[in-house]
């Protein structure tokens, strides 16, 4: 839904440059999603390009140093929590501790039977999951989790984590994914909620956490509109935001008004040179100021950058 066309035809180069110029501009994190195959019906939509996410961020972590790395979102039901864990323990282990595993239930029902998991049952298996692979990332060399669908415990896994708790974000905006992130989460991954559903969405993830007496940091996402930094001398679509860096600035610092911690923003752009620039642009004219009126940039409530 969100790709340029000329995106099509991008390769590892590309993906290199670009998070590299993440890295230097200062962003929080680049990104990758997890479909491992897509089914004719929905290839014209979905195209069948979609990069695994732990090879690819690998591959980004050695090219980059500072940037996180988030799988936005790794579909855990697929795997054996075992086998998830291996993987992204060792991400975060070469990596130096960037990785934010984000978790999601899955749509594609095809991927679901191929591989033999339970498409209907998907989010409750995800439920389990997530506490299979809060163990199985945690600092015991030897977890344990005994549950209805996975029970494991004297299986040793190493390299461990370099963090000492791996950050799991939860996404989608359905209500069973909302009240999952909140009560399962250290952090909401809002599937394109638009402006005017969020504080609702946020009020509800308070309350809910509240309710079941859940405490300890907590990260909201959102995705914004399309940007384009300055004038754009091409057409960018009715719903892009654009203009100098304090109009857009002023416009995004709605989201942490709201109660927003972190953005994902997406930039119109014509090749990769285009967006190279809008990032490098975005780095350093806009992302300083989205503070309060222009305050300096404020941290969210786990200590790292909006």
């Amino acid at each position: 839904m969100f790709a340029e066309p000329w995106e099509a035809d991008a390769g590892p180069a590309d993906l290199v440059e670009i998070a590299r110029a993440a890295d230097r501009s200062g962003f929080a994190y680049v990104a990758a999603c997890d479909h491992v195959a897509i089914p004719r019906r929905l290839a014209e939509a979905m195209s069948t390009v979609w990069y695994d996410p732990v090879a690819t961020l690998a591959h980004l972590a050695a090219v980059t140093t500072r940037v996180r790395l988030l799988s936005h979102v790794a579909v855990v039901g697929l795997r054996h929590p075992l086998v998830t864990a291996k993987q992204y323990a060792t991400l975060d282990h070469l990596s130096g501790g960037r990785l934010v595993l984000g978790v999601g239930a899955g749509h594609v029902r095809e991927e679901f039977e191929a591989l033999g998991a339970d498409f209907e049952r998907r989010g409750t298996v995800l439920d389990e999951t997530i506490d299979a692979l809060r163990a199985a990332l945690g600092p015991d060399e030897f977890p344990s989790h005994h549950g209805k669908a996975y029970d494991f415990e004297g299986l040793g896994q190493r390299p461990r984590p370099a963090q000492a708790r791996v950050p799991v974000w939860v996404g989608g905006s359905s209500p069973a994914a909302v009240r999952r992130a909140a009560l399962k989460g250290d952090g909401w991954l809002p599937q394109g909620d638009p402006r005017d559903r969020l504080p609702a969405q946020i009020e509800r993830i308070g309350r809910l956490r509240a309710e079941a007496g859940v405490e300890g940091p907590f990260t909201v996402g959102a995705i914004t509109e399309p940007l384009y930094v300055g004038t754009p001398s091409w057409n960018v679509g009715r719903r892009t935001l654009t203009g100098p860096p304090q109009a857009l600035a002023a416009s995004l610092r709605a989201y942490p008004a709201m109660g927003v911690d972190q953005i994902q923003v997406r930039f119109r752009c014509r090749d990769r040179s285009e967006l190279v620039d809008q990032i490098t642009a975005f780095g350093a004219e806009v992302a300083p100021l989205l503070g309060a009126e222009g305050d300096p940039l404020p941290a969210n409530r786990s200590g790292a950058p909006v």
